[in-house]
């Protein structure tokens, strides 16, 4: 009889579930996974085909992608050795997590935040301390450095704009967690191009503790590409870089990088027509009796309902597909949807009125 291997297993896998996003593809307008509802235009997805079809596709990429790497770089004015390219903002995360925790380190991430941050943790045995956000969904700042202090923490994620909440931190607190602590400082800006708040990347190489996180999957349209930065002052960039997966970003994400960047008005242009869409959505849900509407500073609302699940199974025998997030703490009978086309929130906005 073959000894049962269940038991070999990392022990921390029994307390995470499989990720899953509820009602698949099912849905004609899906708006659960705060993607941009533009795709690129064609004559340049045929550009970049033009230039990768081109490249050998039996020999390996660079072990890193130095060249998106240098123009990322310049994008933002910052040094190239500060900056490292990844399959998706995800695999960063992974990296990150890999150089700074592990059995008998203490994380901070405020609840409700992104969940793979305490999947993350867990699978790395590491301690997690949450900080429970306001009841206006707002962060808890004074409970953050307070618990920074008291727990001696080693690692501090902040998802600001934060997702499930769709809150920010302003730019002075991220500023003061930073400086408060020791610990390693991760601020996630998945959704920064959407945010009223400024930026905390000039902060890098006034904070060596400092890493900031960036995605071309939400306002630059590459969800199906894969591509992420994190960007450090370059002492601490050459030992995240040590845990980093060689190889795992392709030519094709290199190069998509590159073109959309050159091309940055077709992001400007989507940004600024979902923040009005944003404001105006916002406006009209707010009117909707029975419903409450958290301010946003992302690409998506939160809104809370008397029977989220109810509306969540309602909205997609529809044919509209959103995000129930009542398992959030705080977050009960709230519904998450980023902003689509006009046609795809109106409809959205159609039934929510008549269900």
């Amino acid at each position: 009889m073959k000894k049962d291997r269940i038991p070999l297993l990392n022990p921390a896998l029994q307390k995470i579930a499989t990720y899953k996003v509820d009602g698949g593809q099912r849905a004609g307008i899906k708006l659960n996974q705060n993607e941009s509802p533009f795709d690129l235009p064609m004559w340049l997805k045929e550009e970049i085909m033009g230039e990768f079809i081109k490249e050998p596709w039996n020999r390996y990429p660079d072990i890193l992608p130095y060249r998106g790497m240098q123009a990322y770089a310049e994008f933002q004015g910052i040094s190239p050795d500060s900056v490292i390219m990844s399959n998706g903002s995800n695999e960063m995360l992974y990296t990150i997590f890999l150089a700074c925790l592990g059995p008998g380190r203490t994380v901070l991430i405020p609840n409700s935040s992104f969940s793979l941050y305490e999947k993350l943790a867990l699978l790395l045995q590491s301690r997690i301390v949450g900080v429970p956000m306001l009841p206006n969904l707002d962060f808890d700042t004074e409970a953050i450095l307070r618990t920074a202090r008291d727990e001696a923490v080693d690692f501090i994620v902040l998802s600001t704009p934060n997702n499930p909440t769709s809150k920010s931190l302003t730019f002075e607190e991220v500023r003061l967690i930073t400086e408060s602590t020791d610990a390693v400082v991760l601020v996630d800006e998945a959704y920064t191009e959407f945010s009223r708040e400024r930026s905390t990347l000039e902060l890098i190489d006034e904070f060596p503790n400092l890493i900031v996180l960036r995605t071309m999957s939400k306002a630059l349209a590459l969800a199906g590409i894969r591509i992420g930065f994190a960007m450090a002052n370059p002492a601490l960039m050459r030992e995240l870089a040590k845990p980093k997966i060689p190889f795992a970003s392709s030519r094709l994400a290199e190069i998509t990088m590159i073109k959309v960047l050159a091309n940055y008005s077709l992001v400007t242009d989507a940004v600024s027509f979902i923040l009005s869409e944003r404001e105006k959505l916002s406006t009209v849900l707010s009117s909707l009796k029975g419903i409450t509407t958290f301010e946003s500073d992302t690409n998506f609302l939160i809104i809370r309902v008397g029977n989220a699940e109810s509306l969540f199974q309602k909205l997609c025998s529809e044919g509209i597909l959103v995000r129930n997030v009542s398992g959030y703490h705080l977050m009960d009978n709230c519904l998450r949807f980023n902003v689509g086309l006009v046609e795809e929130n109106r409809r959205l906005v159609e039934k929510l009125s008549s269900l």
